[in-house]
């Protein structure tokens, strides 16, 4: 299980990656002996990366990540470590994204930032005032590592039918980002949903929101303008489990989501 204090508030992406390479390394039953043979380190430096004193280096992540058979899930960690991102609570929920075996999400407004396009993206930094855009979208489209890493997560996403009939930037940029969903929803980890707008008033209105299973946790998370909360309570966690299978039930089937997608791209055509 995850040290708890990693998913602390004020914990910084460098905590994180600490508390998470002991955690590998537990989990794989390996001395620091051989984890320092194998990244050609010493052993009390393999200690230091775990108790956050030192700072392995790109190349040492890279002989982590092949010894943990973790793909780039180090690598994309240390990425947002040395970019060091002050938002708290956005750093919980890409670290929680990040090592996720399962994510589930309902989104009411704008499309999930891990199935965004780059154009799409930039629309919504440039229009939202981003003091740096091109930092901004490399930080996003960073995120899609999660996608294609090994073992990836198992991901049902549930989205409001206002998330992609609402034009973002042209329709041009729409159109690539509604095919994009498409691709998506064909993977074999991905499933998404559109809850049709006909289902009316639904408990998923009150607000966008994100559920984590990380080992045997299960962590919920609430988004906002401005900030987030992270549910660690199991009983919180439960209740809004169930929320995303309720609205899972009002929602379309995979195929006449799809369907929905294309129909939406052909009129935006």
């Amino acid at each position: 299980m995850l040290r708890r204090e990693t998913l602390e508030p004020r914990s910084s992406m460098w905590d994180f990656l600490a508390s998470y390479l002991h955690f590998l390394r537990m989990k794989h039953d390996y001395s620091c002996a051989h984890v320092g043979k194998i990244t050609k380190a010493a052993r009390q430096t393999v200690s230091h990366w775990e108790s956050g004193y030192r700072k392995p280096d790109e190349k040492q992540v890279a002989l982590l990540d092949e010894l943990y058979g973790t793909g780039e899930l180090l690598a994309t960690i240390l990425y947002w470590a040395q970019a060091g991102h002050e938002a708290n609570w956005y750093q919980e929920q890409v670290a929680l994204e990040a090592i996720a075996t399962e994510i589930r999400i309902y989104e009411s407004g704008l499309v999930p930032g891990l199935f965004q396009t780059e154009p799409y993206a930039r629309t919504l930094f440039t229009m939202g005032g981003s003091t740096d855009v091109e930092k901004d979208l490399r930080e996003r489209m960073a995120r899609k590592a999660v996608l294609s890493r090994a073992n990836p997560p198992r991901i049902w996403a549930l989205l409001d039918d206002n998330v992609v009939d609402r034009v973002v930037g042209s329709s041009d940029i729409m159109c690539e980002q509604l095919e994009y969903l498409i691709e998506l929803s064909h993977m074999p980890n991905v499933v998404i949903n559109i809850i049709p707008r006909s289902v009316g008033y639904h408990s998923g209105l009150r607000g966008s929101f994100k559920i984590f299973t990380v080992g045997r946790e299960i962590l919920a998370y609430t988004e906002a303008a401005a900030g987030g909360r992270l549910m660690r309570d199991p009983n919180e966690a439960e209740r809004m489990r169930v929320r995303h299978d309720l609205l899972g039930a009002d929602a379309l089937s995979r195929q006449a989501s799809r369907a929905r997608l294309r129909q939406l791209q052909e009129s935006m055509g």
